[in-house]
């Protein structure tokens, strides 16, 4: 590995030597590269590394993705306690808040332009600027314990009935159907439920007022109500933590989960010979859904803080090294294999990819759909018009 200080070098253009090289700086970063993901190694390996190669420190706060920490990340910003390198959502409501207080890509490579940052039209914000750097796309699909389902002898669910029949029969063998924690990453479970009764067109809609709500949106809230009904989820859904619920399904105790590729990049290869990942059931019982959700959704930032800040040249060269080729492929874990590589080649094939519904939402919208009103539908306390209705009213979709 070259000395990040040497390749940093050319970094002259400006006429500004960088700093980097030299000791004692100190950068603060914010990641999710921890808990069960895969890359959570890789990412402090990269960060020692840079450590080591240049004499600065980094001190880094990442924890698990989930809302409280996406939470977390917006109040440091709001009260100006950002750290000097941030990976975060981008290109959507969660980016939105922090964007006067990030560089954009563009800004950079002209005060560096050796550097040769990439800019990807897909993290390009309403403004028309681009403030990330994509580390790896996603794709989220219904998981399924293959080996669990040949077990007992059940079909994977090809369509809406097929997916009915594989509830009832693994909650009669006492095997939780789908893993799912309502408490505090319904995500999934939403989206697919939209996923299974409305249009392309329809989930990509972006209504002004109740009255324009798509009729579909409606069904999929029912459709949540109906799948807790009949026994879909563990009894503690409400009660339980995403953490647990995914450890549930890792451990064959539950048959089926909704979620994305970062469940996938945290399996060993010898559980991705036993699990797949499939294409929604439409409700309407004819086959799988032409679409399925994915995109660019996540990238590293660097903050203005740290741009007008002695730590400058420290900080883009580690924003340098978190984004370089061999940095890239590490942290995006590009390792399917066997079964659930073939699954999800064949998921995508041919089929539509669709933004999360929640991306277009305010924050605040979004957290009283996920947060409040899926988990009062699901135990029957909230009405499908209601949900909606409440959701509406802080004008999700409204810039």
């Amino acid at each position: 590995m070259k000395c990040l200080c040497v390749c940093l070098a050319a970094l002259l253009a400006c006429g500004t030597a960088l700093s980097a090289c030299a000791e004692g700086v100190r950068l603060r970063t914010v990641s999710s590269f921890a808990g069960s993901d895969a890359a959570a190694e890789a990412y402090v390996e990269i960060l020692k590394a840079y450590e080591a190669e240049t004499g600065n420190t980094v001190t880094d706060s990442s924890a698990a993705s989930d809302e409280a920490w996406k939470s977390g990340v917006l109040a440091d910003f709001a009260v100006g306690n950002e750290p000097d390198i941030l990976f975060f959502f981008a290109a959507g409501a969660d980016s939105a808040p922090i964007l006067r207080k990030v560089v954009s890509i563009a800004e950079i490579n002209e005060s560096y332009p050796d550097l040769y940052l990439p800019v990807n039209d897909a993290l390009r914000e309403e403004d028309g600027k681009v403030y990330a750097i994509p580390v790896r796309s996603y794709w989220e699909g219904l998981y399924v314990n293959t080996d669990v389902f040949s077990d007992a002898d059940v079909s994977l669910p090809g369509d809406w009935d097929e997916l009915i029949c594989a509830v009832q029969a693994f909650r009669a063998k006492g095997i939780v159907p789908i893993a799912v924690s309502l408490t505090d990453i319904p995500h999934y479970l939403a989206e697919f439920a939209i996923l299974a009764c409305a249009t392309p067109e329809e989930q990509q809609a972006r209504p002004r007022s109740l009255e324009e709500v798509p009729a579909s949106w409606l069904e999929a809230m029912r459709l949540i109500r109906e799948l807790a009904e009949m026994g879909a989820f563990a009894d503690n859904a409400g009660a339980t933590y995403e953490s647990a619920s995914t450890e549930l399904f890792r451990t064959k105790g539950a048959a089926m989960q909704f979620d994305g590729s970062w469940l996938a990049s945290s399996l060993s290869r010898e559980s991705m010979e036993t699990t797949a990942v499939l294409p929604m059931p439409l409700r309407s019982g004819d086959g799988t859904a032409s679409c399925y959700i994915g995109g660019v959704s996540m990238g590293f930032y660097l903050t203005r803080r740290a741009w007008n800040s002695p730590r400058r040249d420290a900080a883009v060269a580690l924003l340098a090294a978190l984004t370089r080729e061999d940095s890239l492929r590490r942290l995006g874990l590009q390792t399917l294999s066997g079964s659930l590589l073939d699954s999800a080649e064949a998921m995508a094939e041919g089929r539509q990819m669709l933004s999360p519904l929640q991306d277009a939402m305010n924050p605040e919208a979004r957290e009283r759909w996920l947060l409040e009103c899926i988990p009062a539908v699901a135990d029957g306390s909230m009405t499908a018009e209601e949900c909606w209705a409440r959701v509406m009213a802080l004008s999700p979709f409204e810039e």
